[in-house]
C-alpha cells in the first residue's frame, strides 16, 4: 500500500520501548524490574500498545512469554523507530545548540559542494551561505557575520585562523590592442615599468608584487579596476580564476614568475563551533581541484593563525 494510503497511526515512543524490553526479556516480570514498573502497569501500558495497533503483540504462557507473529513482524520495526527518534532528538539537540553556521564566501570562490556536504551530514543544523565583499573577508569574520569564509590571502591573519587550501596562478589584466595581449605569458619585468592599481588599507597585502612603485589611481571596487585596466590607464594582477569575469575588453595573460595566491579557508581564532571543523575537511574534501599545489609560505602554518604574505589582487 502506498504510504499516502496508510491510514495515520498515534504511537507513544514510551510504550514501544516497553514492548521491545518485554520482547526480549520475554518475561513480564524481569522486563518491570528492568523498567522500574510494577507488573500490572506494564501488563496495561502494553495492552494500550496492542490497542493502537489493533493487533496483539505478546501471549503470556505457562512457560512465561512469546511473541505472536504480528509481535515478531513489529520487533525490529519498533527498535529502528527507537534508534530513529533517537537520532532526530540528538541531531535536534546539537542544531539547538550550534545555532546558525554561516559560510561566506568571495568572488569566484564556490562552496556548494563543502555547504551540500555539512547539509548532509548534519541535516538538523542551520547552514547557511553568504557573499562577502572583496576587501571584507576579514571584518566580516570579526563582525560575526559569517563563521568561516573561503577566499583569497590578502589580509591580515591575526586573531584568525587561516587553513590552505591550494595554489592559484596569477594572469595579467591588460585591455585589447596593448602590447602585451596575446602572448603565451609575461614575466613580472615585462610590465615592471606600466602602473598598477593603488590599494589601501589591510585588504590587499600583497596585491601587488614587491617593489612595484609605479601605482596608478586607487581603486576601491573591482567595477573600479577593470574599467581602469580596460581604459588603458593601469594593469593588474589577478587570479586565474578570475576567468569567468572579464570584460569583453580586456584579455588574460598568464605571469610566469609571480607568486601564486593562496586560496584559504579562514576562521575566527580560537572558535570552537561545532560545525567549523566539519565545513574545514568538507572544504579539504570537496573545495581542492585535483592536482592542485599547496605551500605554505616560509614562517607560517596551515591551520593556524598566522600573518598574510604576499598573494595577488581581487
Amino acid at each position: 500500500m502506498p504510504d499516502s494510503l496508510v491510514p495515520p497511526v498515534d504511537l507513544e515512543l514510551r510504550l514501544v520501548r516497553y514492548f521491545t524490553v518485554v520482547a526480549e526479556e520475554l518475561h513480564f516480570g524481569r522486563a518491570a524490574d528492568a523498567l522500574h514498573l510494577a507488573q500490572p502497569s506494564l501488563s496495561r501500558q502494553i495492552r494500550r500498545l496492542e490497542h493502537q495497533l489493533g493487533a496483539r503483540l505478546l501471549d503470556r504462557t505457562p512457560r512465561g512469554t512469546r511473541l505472536t507473529e504480528a509481535g515478531t513482524v513489529f520487533l525490529p520495526q519498533a527498535r529502528e523507530l527507537l534508534r530513529t527518534a533517537g537520532r532526530a532528538a540528538a541531531s535536534t539537540r546539537s542544531a539547538a545548540a550550534q545555532g546558525t553556521f554561516t559560510v561566506g564566501y568571495t568572488t569566484n570562490m564556490i562552496v556548494t559542494p563543502a555547504v551540500r556536504e555539512l547539509r548532509h551530514r548534519h541535516p538538523a543544523a542551520d547552514v547557511r551561505t553568504l557573499h562577502v565583499d572583496w576587501n571584507e573577508p576579514r571584518d566580516a569574520l570579526l563582525d560575526h557575520r559569517v563563521d568561516v569564509v573561503v577566499t583569497r590571502f590578502l589580509f591580515s591573519a591575526d586573531d584568525l585562523d587561516i587553513t590552505v587550501l591550494y595554489d592559484e596562478p596569477r594572469v595579467l589584466l591588460v585591455p585589447l590592442g596593448h602590447r602585451l595581449a596575446g602572448k603565451e605569458s609575461v614575466t613580472l619585468a615585462d610590465f615592471a615599468d606600466e602602473p598598477l592599481p593603488r590599494f589601501t588599507g589591510a585588504d590587499r597585502i600583497g596585491a601587488n608584487p614587491p617593489g612595484h612603485t609605479n601605482l596608478g589611481p586607487v581603486v576601491e571596487t573591482l567595477e573600479d579596476k577593470l574599467e581602469l585596466v580596460a581604459s588603458g590607464e593601469v594593469v593588474s594582477l589577478a587570479p586565474a580564476g578570475f576567468r569567468g569575469n572579464v570584460r569583453p575588453d580586456i584579455t588574460l595573460v598568464p605571469v610566469e614568475d609571480a607568486d601564486p595566491v593562496q586560496v584559504v579557508l579562514a576562521a575566527r581564532a580560537g572558535d570552537l563551533h561545532p560545525l567549523g571543523t566539519a565545513f574545514r575537511r568538507a572544504a579539504e574534501a570537496h573545495l581542492v581541484p585535483d592536482g592542485a599545489a599547496r605551500t605554505p609560505r616560509p614562517g607560517t602554518r596551515t591551520g593556524a593563525g598566522r600573518r598574510a604574505d604576499p598573494g595577488e589582487s581581487r
